[in-house]
């Protein structure tokens, strides 16, 4: 979907079909046929953006075949898709029973992460619409926290750098302008926005960003209009952002709430739960660990790493984190001109949600994701974004 902001420039909006993994380019073209077309005939579009994520191996056969990829391409404006922006954080098995930690390999200071990174980039520049010079893909932000040190961190920074330089080359040969962008995650080498900022202001390369994902920043209760004035301060570019919305409890230590939130707690994707305390933040590395017992501290409210549908606030006790997702969008794009041109809903969460609140067919998910992006051109002409053909 795409939108005119008041200044002139093109606000690119999509949604990511991480929530339909496929590991192969024939599951990708599949996921195009059942979810992405039947979701943009919902929403009554004759175009529709999608974030695509191309695991390792749909992205190989694509690299390594010319027509495969010129028959992807043309799939996508067979069924009305274009495609501005990858998600390059999940590198395989996204479709797994169990994703938890191995969604974090291979890091920054894996050699694979960056050949993987920079097929993406040059896939991208061939899948970019005619009338669009700038892509988008996000990544892992650097790591995990664990076993990652100081000659990891220089690792990755080479890597990145590296990265940096085949962009660049790769604008000069096509004419397409790619930029990757950080995704900070809660328990990650780079948690916050704030911690972002050292690794890319020594980076110091315009083709590398952050990548805002809401529900990471609720998580971690960070505030909207400090993280992106210190990112503005420091000249960091956004050139995506994630549209997201966390898990919320504002009362923790009632049975009910606990209750409530045990109904969460499910053993594929990893659940970042934290906490404010007088001494900062407090967090567990899954929901059922912060359930199991006191390590974390239920005296305030807590947020856990749950990407909860936009359009459909959890039942009370619980709640969701909506109102950081409105104010943030309203700091990026609201101002004279906006900060980043890349959104994407990303909910990819809809199979893990209690089974009362799983859709049961592909249809009631393509209503589901209609309605989140639905939800979001709603805030955006709320803002004085014209929707576009």
């Amino acid at each position: 979907m795409r939108f005119r902001h008041p200044d002139g420039s093109t606000v690119h909006l999509s949604y990511c079909t991480n929530v339909h993994p496929a590991e192969n380019l024939e599951g990708v073209l599949a996921q195009l046929r059942d979810h992405c077309e039947p979701v943009r005939r919902r929403l009554g579009r004759d175009r529709l953006g999608i974030g695509l994520w191309l695991a390792r191996g749909a992205a190989q056969a694509l690299i390594n075949d010319p027509a495969a990829l010129r028959g992807l391409r043309a799939e996508l404006d067979r069924r009305g898709l274009e495609v501005v922006t990858l998600n390059g954080f999940p590198y395989e098995g996204f479709g797994a029973e169990e994703v938890k930690y191995h969604v974090y390999k291979p890091d920054w200071a894996d050699p694979e992460r960056l050949a993987h990174t920079s097929d993406l980039a040059r896939l991208l520049a061939a899948l970019l619409p005619d009338d669009v010079t700038e892509g988008s893909v996000s990544t892992l932000p650097l790591a995990w926290r664990t076993e990652f040190d100081a000659t990891a961190a220089r690792t990755a920074r080479t890597a990145l750098t590296t990265l940096a330089g085949r962009l660049d080359a790769l604008e000069e040969l096509t004419g397409k302008s790619i930029r990757i962008a950080l995704e900070p995650e809660p328990g990650c080498t780079v948690e916050t926005t704030a911690d972002a900022i050292g690794p890319l202001t020594e980076l110091g390369s315009a083709r590398i960003g952050i990548c805002i994902d809401t529900c990471h920043l609720a998580t971690s209760f960070e505030d909207p209009a400090t993280a992106l004035g210190a990112l503005a301060d420091a000249g960091i570019a956004i050139p995506k952002a994630q549209l997201s919305a966390a898990l919320h409890a504002e009362e923790p230590h009632l049975p009910e709430v606990r209750e409530a939130l045990g109904t969460f707690a499910e053993p594929r994707f990893l659940h970042q739960t934290r906490t404010r305390t007088a001494a900062g933040l407090r967090g567990t590395d899954d929901l059922d660990e912060a359930l199991g017992g006191e390590a974390l501290p239920d005296g305030a409210p807590w947020r856990a790493h749950f990407h909860v549908p936009l359009h459909a606030q959890p039942a009370p006790p619980l709640a969701s984190t909506l109102p950081v997702l409105q104010d943030t969008l309203t700091r990026l794009i609201g101002g004279a001109e906006p900060r980043t041109r890349h959104l994407e809903v990303e909910t990819y969460t809809w199979q893990a949600l209690p089974a009362e609140l799983r859709p049961r067919s592909r249809g009631q998910l393509a209503e589901g994701i209609a309605a989140e992006l639905t939800l979001a051109r709603d805030l955006l002409v709320d803002l004085g974004l014209k929707e576009l053909p």
